[in-house]
């Protein structure tokens, strides 16, 4: 994964994004020379979307299969969530 410094970013701007983007899908900010943030092409980070989406989803219905899920009305869902 690319670096990007702080002090670079300041003086070269959107350049030096673009050029460490080109090379990798994500790069790191540094600050002090501590890695602080991550930028990333909006298609990757649409992709990395998709991909919680889909492990969410994934894991609701296993939580289904094995039975850790409560199927009930609203009015019974709040009534248990006031008892608690």
């Amino acid at each position: 994964m690319g670096i990007i410094a702080a002090n670079e970013l300041k003086t070269r701007g959107i350049t030096s994004i673009s050029e460490q983007l080109a090379e990798e899908p994500e790069a790191f900010i540094t600050v002090r020379g501590k890695k602080r943030y991550v930028v990333m092409d909006i298609k990757h980070y649409q992709y990395l979307q998709e991909c919680e989406l889909e492990a969410a989803l994934l894991e609701a219905k296993a939580d289904l299969k094995a039975g850790r899920a409560v199927k009930e009305s609203v009015v019974k869902h709040m009534k248990r969530l006031q008892k608690k």
